[in-house]
C-alpha cells in the first residue's frame, strides 16, 4: 500500500540540523524537476520580496517565508513527519506510533510538495513555504511542472512500495500533479469524509462534505491503518478494512477504466 498525503501549510522550522541534501531525498528520479524549482525559488525570494510575495500568494503577516525560502540550502532541517504540522498530522500522530507502525508509515506514505514533489516521511527538508497552486514566473505551474516526473516516479514508487493500493488522500490541488492512470486507477481509492447527522424536525438523516475538518478524519484512517498492520491491496479490500477497525465506510463508486474508486468516510461528530 501508498498512501498520498497533502503537505501542511504551516511547517515547523528546524532549531538546527544540517542543511539539505537533495540526493538524500526519496524518488530521486524527481532530482532534476527538484533543482529546477528550488533554484527559482530561492533566486525569486533573494532578488525581489515583494514580487515574491505576489507570486507565493502569502499576506502581510507571512511575509517573513520569503525570508526562510531565500536560506533553504543552508537552514536546517528535520525529518518530514516533524516538519509537516496541522490537522492531518496531529490525528496521524506520528511521533507517538509504535515501532512497526512507524517502519510502515517509513515505507508507505508519500508526501506531496510544490517545491520537493513528494518526499518520504524521513527525508530531512527545511521549512518552506511554496503550495502547489503556486506559478512560478519561469518554470510556470508547479502541478503541470510535476506532471512529466511524477508520471514515471509515482508508478515506480507504487511497485517499491509492495504493489497493491494506493489510498489517495490529496487535496485537489495537490492531485494536479499526478493522477492514475489505466491498471493503476483501479487499484487507487480517494476519500470523502460525509457528516451524518438527524434533523431535529423531521428526524431524516442528513448528509453533508466535510470541508476542514476531513483532514482529522484522513489522519486518524491513515494511523489506524498503519496500526493495524492492514494492507489492503485493492479499494474493496480497503472499505473492508477500515470497517473492521470501527469505521462506517461506504464504497461510493466502483472502480472504472480510467478513474479512481471514491470511498466515502461517514462520521457522525466533526472535530
Amino acid at each position: 500500500m501508498l498512501v498520498l498525503l497533502p503537505p501542511s501549510e504551516g511547517k515547523a522550522a528546524p532549531a538546527g540540523g544540517a542543511p539539505l541534501k537533495p540526493e538524500s531525498l526519496s524518488l530521486p528520479s524527481l532530482a532534476p524537476a527538484r533543482a529546477a524549482v528550488l533554484d527559482e525559488l530561492v533566486d525569486l525570494c533573494s532578488a525581489d520580496e515583494e514580487k515574491a510575495r505576489t507570486v507565493l500568494g502569502l499576506s502581510e503577516g507571512l511575509r517573513g517565508e520569503i525570508a526562510k525560502n531565500a536560506e533553504l540550502r543552508t537552514a536546517g532541517t528535520r525529518p518530514a513527519g516533524e516538519v509537516y504540522t496541522g490537522v492531518l498530522y496531529d490525528a496521524l500522530g506520528l511521533a507517538t506510533l509504535d515501532p512497526a507502525a512507524e517502519r510502515r508509515a517509513a515505507a508507505e506514505l508519500l508526501v506531496f510538495s510544490g517545491l520537493w514533489g513528494a518526499v518520504g516521511i524521513r527525508d530531512r527538508i527545511p521549512s518552506y513555504r511554496c503550495s502547489m497552486g503556486v506559478k512560478l514566473p519561469g518554470l510556470g505551474a508547479l502541478g503541470a511542472h510535476w506532471r512529466g516526473p511524477m508520471a514515471t516516479a509515482l508508478p515506480e514508487a507504487v511497485e517499491a512500495a509492495g504493489g497493491g493500493l494506493v489510498l489517495d488522500l490529496r487535496s485537489s490541488a495537490y492531485a494536479t500533479a499526478w493522477q492514475p492512470k489505466g491498471e493503476l486507477a483501479a487499484r487507487t481509492a480517494t476519500v470523502r469524509v460525509l457528516h451524518s447527522r438527524v434533523d431535529e424536525t423531521t428526524g431524516e438523516e442528513k448528509r453533508s462534505v466535510v470541508s476542514h475538518f476531513n483532514k482529522a478524519t484522513k489522519g486518524r484512517i491513515t494511523r489506524d491503518l498503519l496500526t493495524a498492520g492492514a494492507a489492503p491491496r485493492t479499494p474493496a479490500e480497503l472499505v473492508a478494512a477500515l470497517r473492521d477497525l470501527g469505521h462506517t465506510v461506504e464504497a461510493g463508486e466502483p472502480a472504472r477504466a480510467g478513474r479512481p474508486w471514491r470511498v466515502d468516510v461517514v462520521v457522525t461528530a466533526v472535530h
